[in-house]
């Protein structure tokens, strides 16, 4: 889409205004690098879509298409074009925290993009020995109301069906409360306390949860608009 302005918003317009492409670079910024990731943390984007968005931000100059050595799929990396857009997309992402809340529904709260998110937050390091097995239990769910991470040396994978490993931390609780706590809404102290979370595992484990199960990054962001003066 052209505008056909001089202005410097109507000219990053012409390149982030369509549907999706604000989202995509929210992916490659998050470290999402092939196109089935790319599609993971995106939901109901269809491939075609994304083939074609991906597209044109590579004409753009905003992402470097590389093939993997040795085979036929492609991976898709940021420019420092796209990279210095991270800043402005944590403003809009702040922005969205004060003012937008309200318009959530229950149906907005998806487990398939939280277990990603939740993969993401692992870190491997700050966990005991070289494998560890994650899981979560999600009681509003009729079905698929396991998962499990399995941890082993630096690698974090999602698991649907039962690995059948010993559990070294299991969390049970509703999909919203676990957005809320990796959000940064409430604490993991409120919800246990509260009785909407039930945690077990490990206790050198649970005593320091927020080291290994990092918060998202909008953890620390305000939450209520500022009152006019």
């Amino acid at each position: 889409m052209k505008y056909q302005q001089y202005c410097p918003i109507s000219a990053a317009t012409e390149i982030l205004g369509e549907k999706w492409t604000i989202l995509i670079i929210r992916e490659l910024l998050m470290g999402g690098r092939r196109f089935n990731e790319l599609q993971r943390g995106l939901g109901d984007i269809s491939p075609a879509l994304l083939t074609a968005r991906l597209k044109s931000l590579e004409e753009q100059g905003m992402i470097v298409r590389r093939r993997v050595s040795g085979q036929r799929s492609h991976e898709y990396y940021p420019t420092e074009a796209c990279e210095a857009l991270l800043p402005v997309i944590f403003a809009i992402g702040e922005w969205g925290l004060l003012w937008t809340k309200a318009n959530m529904l229950d149906a907005d709260f998806d487990v398939d993009l939280l277990m990603l998110y939740m993969e993401r937050a692992i870190d491997p390091s700050k966990l005991i020995g070289n494998e560890s097995v994650i899981r979560f239990k999600f009681n509003d769910l009729t079905e698929q109301k396991d998962w499990w991470l399995l941890v082993k040396n630096q690698n974090v994978d999602l698991c649907i069906t039962d690995p059948g490993k010993d559990v070294d931390v299991f969390f049970n609780c509703s999909i919203r409360t676990m957005y809320e706590v990796w959000m940064g809404d409430r604490s993991f102290k409120e919800v246990t306390n509260s009785g909407d979370m039930v945690i077990q595992g490990e206790p050198a484990l649970l005593r320091n949860i927020t080291s290994w199960l990092r918060p998202g990054v909008f953890a620390n962001s305000p939450r209520v608009p500022v009152a006019a003066e």
